[in-house]
């Protein structure tokens, strides 16, 4: 007897898994579990079966079919930091950079963060909604169905408890699946400048566990989906010292805890977030040969940003290719943001990464997938093809998964399946 499901999809050219139980790591990220001439079965939004065509029609039938003839089937992409909550842009700061000034000079200055702070200050819950739903869409019709978001541009009690009324407005307002982290220690408020200690025990004292009550009475909580809190450790940001103190904090307060470092200086932020059980540690542009050892040698997934490096005009990045050859577990994000990483797209950071960082498409496609949905804590439910999961998955018009990253400036997603639906998507990209 055929075993009825909700939605049958068929023939694909490739279904590329990425199946894992624990982040992939070495070798492992050259496996992305590919099926030739696959199909997968969907059921109440979950993946029901995966496997050869032939077989899966033999045992499965269900009222809606896909026919992937020609297609790649793969997970839906988790950008695993992401800053896309924001008022205001930064098209000023990208020709001051032109012309030759750094991102840690604009950011004394009292441009970067800062500047997107005050826009972000003035706007009200509904207008970061509706700024913020355009790049959603877009991210969407991209691939990406799952999103971490900081907070951290409004750099005080009220306008970060409003970003995080905003997330959770989107959260409901549109399919992506979205992660909130609580990011007050982002940069040093005007109001506080030259008492960083002050400020961080604002944060420390009030913000984080404003922020704790405000995750309590949240749909997030009910929903089981994790909250974190993240902080800035960096030359002119927060010292190792003061981004311990916010970190154990939120501890107390049942954040998770995550860290930005050594995107251009070394300050210890690796090892630290080894020694608290960070979920993950991002960007790793300067990390040197002992810390990458440490971090090899943990679970905390290393987060790169390439897309951070190619905005800015470096020639250097992260040095991914040794993180996974030490054994590190990587994954990839857009770092999406008005300042630095302007981008929405994981398959052009996939493209980046492959060609500045010696990733194989392969290892790209793992770090895009199931190591990103470990870096957000949500791996048990998506970033890879396996019964049970998330039917989160993507149709690709190729018949082979490395164009992902072969090609670039386009877009390869023909279909977003989320939740176990076909969603109709915008097209204007």
């Amino acid at each position: 007897m055929m075993i009825k499901a909700d939605l049958l999809i068929h023939s694909a050219a490739q279904v590329v898994t990425c199946a894992s139980i624990m982040p992939k790591r070495g070798e492992a990220m050259q496996d992305v579990g590919m099926i030739a001439d696959g199909a997968v079965v969907v059921k109440d939004g979950r993946i029901l079966s995966i496997g050869p065509t032939e077989s899966i029609r033999q045992q499965y039938s269900a009222p809606q079919t896909i026919d992937a003839s020609g297609k790649v089937i793969c997970p839906g992409f988790v950008d695993p930091h992401t800053h896309v909550v924001y008022a205001g842009e930064r098209i000023g700061e990208f020709e001051q950079r032109i012309r030759g000034a750094t991102y840690l000079e604009i950011m004394a200055a009292g441009g970067g963060i800062v500047s997107t702070m005050r826009a972000t200050r003035q706007a009200s819950v509904v207008e970061l909604v509706e700024a913020t739903l355009p790049r959603l869409a877009q991210m969407l019709r991209l691939g990406t169905t799952t999103v971490e978001v900081k907070t951290g541009y409004g750099l005080d009690l009220d306008s970060e408890l409003k970003m995080l009324q905003a997330i959770a407005a989107l959260d409901l307002a549109q399919p992506i699946d979205l992660v909130p982290t609580f990011m007050p220690a982002h940069a040093v408020p005007p109001e506080f400048n030259g008492r960083s200690d002050a400020y961080v025990e604002w944060v420390t004292n009030e913000m984080i566990p404003a922020a704790a009550d405000w995750y309590r009475s949240s749909h997030f909580a009910e929903a089981g989906r994790p909250f974190f809190c993240d902080v800035f450790c960096e030359q002119n940001a927060f010292d190792l010292a003061q981004s311990r103190r916010v970190l154990e904090a939120g501890l107390v307060h049942g954040l998770l805890p995550k860290i930005h470092a050594d995107e251009f200086t070394p300050l210890g932020g690796v090892g630290l977030a080894v020694e608290l059980g960070a979920t993950s540690v991002d960007h790793l542009d300067v990390t040197t040969p002992e810390d990458v050892a440490k971090l090899a040698d943990s679970d905390v997934v290393g987060i790169v940003l390439p897309a951070v490096n190619f905005n800015l005009g470096s020639h250097e990045f992260a040095d991914a290719r040794a993180l996974i050859d030490a054994g590190a577990a990587i994954a990839l994000s857009t770092d999406i943001n008005p300042g630095s990483a302007p981008c929405p797209s994981q398959p052009l950071v996939m493209a980046i990464a492959t060609r500045y960082q010696q990733l194989l498409p392969a290892e790209a496609m793992n770090a895009a997938t199931i190591n990103a949905a470990f870096g957000v804590g949500l791996a048990d439910t998506v970033g890879s093809l396996d019964p049970g999961k998330q039917a989160d998955l993507l149709l690709l018009n190729c018949t082979d998964y490395r164009q992902l990253a072969y090609q670039f400036g386009g877009n390869l997603v023909d279909g977003v399946v989320k939740n176990g639906r076909l969603l109709p998507l915008v097209t204007n990209i």
